[in-house]
């Protein structure tokens, strides 16, 4: 037979136990509550959402209506630097001609009647 102490303990532990459960079965509760006040802000912030793309789309549209883009003329959209001033890039120019220790140019011809 389970004595007395026994019982007692078992009893001081079942009553912790629906404690607990209590707490937990608030905490639940309340995590649920948030969850759906969090659903209901989402919605909300979507339709938010929503509005705002159409309102921006309908006010670049009613923009695009009111100031049509400007023509470009193509001869003037580039640069055309005189003459003397266009370089070709380096890779492109002609090599220069080397000179040795007597002043003389290198590389430019080759006496072939040497």
């Amino acid at each position: 037979m389970a004595s007395l102490s026994s019982i007692n303990a078992l009893q001081a532990s079942v009553a912790q136990a629906e404690r607990q459960v209590q707490k937990d079965q608030v905490r639940v509760n309340q995590d649920a509550d948030r969850l759906e006040a969090s659903r209901a802000q989402l919605v909300k912030d979507k339709q938010t959402l929503s509005d705002n793309q159409r309102e921006s789309n309908q006010a670049q549209a009613t923009q695009a209506a009111d100031n049509p883009a400007p023509t470009v003329n193509l001869d003037s959209a580039i640069e055309k630097p005189p003459r003397a001033a266009q370089q070709l890039p380096a890779d492109l120019a002609p090599p220069k001609p080397s000179i040795n220790t007597l002043g003389q140019t290198i590389g430019k011809f080759i006496n072939v009647t040497a």
